[in-house]
């Protein structure tokens, strides 16, 4: 598996460490959510926000990355989307109100949006070895900048709150003039033309439909536990920070290790099943009013986020006859909009139902309904995904 992703061209190492950086901006924020709470006066239902607007601006930029990608070229996309995350975090250090930060966190996420999709078509597009190993690098990545994330934000953020947003400013620049310097250059030929809606029309096919409503569904999850657990443990940032960065090194280890293997010994969609569901089981074990249970849980549901990432790219990317960058515009719409659902509510949950764990209960009926959705299709003629072949 790990030839799968060595000897691959410079321009796809390029892009994978800008898409370490971009991702470490999801978690960056997990260990300062208390204080920011209190450098700003802001309740945690305010906080929370920090994730939605930039993950709900997200959701919707999706839509449009596979248009301006075919029009303008993916070189020229992953640009623009490499500075409006520059500008966007270095504006955040200098915020004076939680509703600036609010804002300046959607136009993070518009970023982040338009470099997100497009990295994973260029990636996917310009590596050896097909499309196995692209996958993995790319989920190898998104592991890797969840670990780094919430260990750089607890660093900087116990010196000041503000310190992590300009730190990831200063990556995002460097990673900005590589991909500047060194990916491979649009070329000036007439590219098929790609409409806005053809996300949304690529969702008419049943098995990605499928397999997007589920993705939702976990990575609404996937949210709780990455945005609720700092206000349960009531813990300082450089204990936070460790803890976030032992699961995200879970989710890169068991993305890249662990998921080809259990794909190849179940099958794609019953990897996918018994995955979900054990991440149920997981949001239930974090009901136990425990911070030791709490904290075990988390670390472990790394292992099953890792394996459920890459199991649900890699179908999503080969399920269907789309192409590829309106492939993963359609699927990540729907990834995405679960995540900053899940942001939105869970606050809000908790004060609802005046139980601090409740967020993990709703956690686990949406796996459960996840597992349901997968299930439902596996009568369906299986397609060749990539990642049992690793």
């Amino acid at each position: 598996m790990f030839s799968a992703i060595k000897g691959q061209p410079k321009q796809v190492w390029i892009t994978a460490f800008a898409a370490v950086i971009a991702f470490m901006g999801i978690g960056l924020v997990d260990p300062i959510l208390l204080s920011i709470a209190e450098g700003l006066n802001a309740t945690p239902s305010q906080v929370t926000l920090l994730f939605s607007s930039y993950l709900g601006i997200q959701v919707l930029a999706m839509l449009v990355t596979s248009a301006s990608s075919a029009r303008f070229g993916a070189k020229r996309t992953v640009l623009v989307g490499l500075t409006l995350i520059v500008l966007a975090t270095l504006a955040c250090g200098f915020a004076g109100s939680i509703e600036q930060l609010i804002g300046l966190r959607a136009v993070w996420g518009l970023g982040n949006a338009f470099f997100i999709a497009t990295a994973l078509s260029v990636i996917v597009g310009a590596a050896t070895g097909g499309q196995a190993g692209a996958i993995l690098l790319y989920e190898a990545a998104l592991g890797l900048g969840l670990a780094v994330g919430p260990l750089l934000g607890a660093v900087l953020g116990d010196i000041s709150w503000r310190g992590p947003f300009f730190g990831t400013a200063a990556l995002m620049a460097i990673a900005l003039v590589l991909c500047a310097a060194f990916l491979k250059r649009d070329a000036d030929e007439r590219r098929p033309r790609v409409r806005i809606s053809d996300p949304l029309r690529a969702l008419r096919h049943r098995g990605l439909l499928r397999v997007s409503i589920g993705s939702a569904f976990y990575t609404a999850a996937f949210f709780t536990v990455l945005a609720w657990p700092p206000f349960v443990l009531e813990w300082g940032a450089i204990a936070i920070g460790f803890v976030f960065f032992g699961w995200g090194a879970c989710v890169a280890v068991a993305g890249v290790v662990l998921a080809p293997r259990l794909a190849a010994r179940l099958g794609e969609v019953n990897a996918t099943v018994v995955s979900v569901l054990a991440y149920a089981v997981l949001m239930l074990v974090m009901l136990v009013p425990a911070k030791p249970v709490l904290v075990v849980a988390i670390v472990a549901s790394g292992l099953v986020s890792g394996l459920l990432n890459t199991l649900f790219t890699g179908t999503a990317m080969s399920i269907s006859e789309a192409p590829r960058p309106v492939a993963s515009a359609g699927y990540n719409f729907c990834r995405w909009l679960g995540g900053a659902a899940a942001a939105t509510l869970v606050g809000h949950i908790a004060e609802w139902l005046h139980y601090d764990h409740a967020p993990f209960l709703v956690a686990a009926v949406l796996c459960a309904l996840a597992g349901g959705v997968l299930a439902a299709g596996r009568r369906s003629p299986k397609p060749t995904v990539a990642v049992e072949n690793v």
